[in-house]
């Protein structure tokens, strides 16, 4: 007989037993997503393709959030699926809405973006990785390609390369990349090549705007790092 707790072809003891499989797996993605110390709930409900069905909430930010949905498979489904002997629990999420939330992501299009302004801030992330969304011009980009010989007689960092970038353009650079680098071995020397990427917040910034910053890194560049430029 199916009632609220099972379905008419499953005993108490299976359906509790799926239903404790089911819900020890999600807490776990629900711990690993938003920490191990998580207060979080179960809310009854009903899904089409499952039964007993639940959404499992946690609390983020002093508010439930609703973080997904599963059930016990209906077992008609596995059974015309040729699956005789098994049964089983499904879940869904969504996964760009929990970005959104756990980022602070504004606009689910970003998603769809291919402006590495916004593709760049996730590059090397992991599930441990702490990041807030900052926000991108919606004005085009200019970039720009430097390339320099390193110096042999002095040391050199690319992290003083980068801070000379940040100092010299400011806000206006948007991303600072090592994009190419090898070593010569007639002149016994190793070269980088580091791609620019510059752009205005509030308007569009011109080719000739953009120049002028360029040039100034380069100029410090060669003054400071000791760098020639290709």
């Amino acid at each position: 007989e199916r009632t609220e707790t099972k379905q008419g072809v499953h005993t108490q003891d299976i359906s509790n037993l799926c239903e404790a499989d089911l819900k020890n797996c999600l807490v776990g993605l629900a711990k690993a997503l938003f920490g191990q110390n998580i207060e979080y709930r179960w809310v009854d409900c009903y899904f089409p393709f499952t039964h007993p069905s639940w959404e499992l909430e946690v609390m983020f930010n002093g508010e439930w959030l609703e973080v997904l949905g599963c059930g016990v498979m209906e077992q008609q489904i596995l059974h015309e699926a040729g699956i005789q002997d098994k049964v089983g629990w499904a879940f869904g999420l969504g996964l760009e809405r929990l970005a959104m939330i756990l980022y602070g992501i504004p606009d689910i299009r970003l998603f769809w973006s291919q402006d590495s302004g916004f593709l760049n801030q996730f590059k090397d992330a992991t599930h441990e990785s702490v990041i807030k969304f900052k926000e991108v011009s919606k004005n085009p980009q200019c970039v720009n390609d430097v390339s320099f010989w390193l110096p042999k007689d002095q040391p050199y960092d690319p992290n003083d390369f980068y801070d000379l970038v940040r100092e010299a353009g400011g806000p206006t650079v948007e991303q600072v990349t090592l994009v190419d680098e090898f070593f010569h071995p007639k002149k016994g020397l190793q070269s980088h090549c580091y791609r620019i990427v510059y752009r205005h917040m509030d308007r569009p910034l011109t080719n000739e705007e953009a120049n002028v910053i360029h040039n100034d890194i380069k100029k410090n560049a060669v003054d400071k790092l000791g760098v020639t430029m290709r």
